[in-house]
């Protein structure tokens, strides 16, 4: 009987393993971050286009924002939407 190497390790060492841990992770992050921005905008009342606006950006950049699938943003456009909504965006790195 064939032993299976991931016994008894995390999902994250399988997910290095398969070397998609730093992707998955990103997405991950992204979906939260997009859901943060969702809610606030309820919260607000506030449309896509008036965030848009008041963020002095594109309604396709606003989409792209709130795409959780979107990995491909800057932290300038992270910034720019939580001050829209009147909050702070902080980003920082933690132990392994």
């Amino acid at each position: 009987m064939k032993k299976n190497p991931h016994i008894g390790s995390t999902f994250d060492d399988f997910l290095a393993e398969e070397a998609i841990l730093e992707e998955t992770t990103a997405v991950a992050m992204k979906r939260v971050i997009s859901w943060q921005i969702e809610q606030e905008m309820t919260a607000q009342k506030l449309t896509k286009t008036t965030l848009a606006k008041k963020m002095h950006t594109s309604r396709a950049a606003l989409n792209r924002l709130l795409d959780e699938t979107d990995t491909s943003l800057t932290l300038t456009t992270l910034a720019s939407a939580a001050a829209a909504l009147g909050k702070k965006f902080r980003v920082e790195m933690e132990a392994t």
